[in-house]
């Protein structure tokens, strides 16, 4: 009878941390979700300006990759996969937007990534306006289809996932070893009497 109230009691704690993890895992699925503040940039129904295959023949070519990485990763000028947002630009995959800096350059600014200029067509006077475009076209296809790093608010969605199962995980452990323990502490109080 004693043995039958024991597995009774024994299968609620196993029912009762399970009863905890399920809403635990909800939660956290939960609050991951909401981590994704700032949508990723998306070039929405804009058709690409140019050829990127041939952007990135010319991306290779024309010297880009001294500055911005032959994975378009950066180094002295910003990187390009995924694309710098830079303050008052809404959507840094405008088509417009980029042909517009390729064509213009920039002039660093405080706060900017990377440390020089943009030269005017990216130093390369050479460059005729549809190579521009297909420069424009390249880029705005990798951070479409590349393989870009985590974007901040993905890593803060996958750290607290998976902290979160550490979490349950351990508990599920501390869980198994005092019940352990306290059969050893049982037995060893049933020893001394005898």
């Amino acid at each position: 009878m004693i043995w039958r109230a024991m597995r009774l009691h024994k299968g609620l704690k196993v029912w009762g941390l399970v009863a905890l993890a399920v809403p635990a895992l909800v939660g956290l699925t939960a609050i991951s979700t909401l981590a994704d503040s700032t949508p990723t940039p998306t070039a929405s129904a804009v058709a690409l300006p140019g050829d990127p295959t041939k952007g990135a023949t010319l991306f290779a070519q024309s010297g880009c990759t001294s500055c911005h990485g032959a994975s378009l990763g950066g180094g002295i000028g910003p990187a390009l996969n995924p694309i710098y947002k830079l303050p008052g630009v809404s959507n840094p995959l405008d088509p417009n937007f980029i042909i517009g800096i390729i064509t213009n350059g920039r002039v660093h600014q405080l706060g900017d990534p990377g440390s020089a200029n943009m030269p005017v067509k990216g130093g390369n006077a050479a460059l005729a306006d549809q190579d521009i475009k297909d420069l424009a076209a390249y880029i705005i296809q990798q951070n479409l289809t590349g393989s870009p790093p985590l974007s901040a608010n993905e890593l803060a969605k996958r750290t607290i996932f998976w902290a979160g199962i550490a979490i349950v995980g351990m508990l599920f452990i501390t869980l198994l070893l005092s019940q352990y323990n306290m059969r050893w502490i049982a037995r060893r109080a049933a020893a001394r009497r005898k």
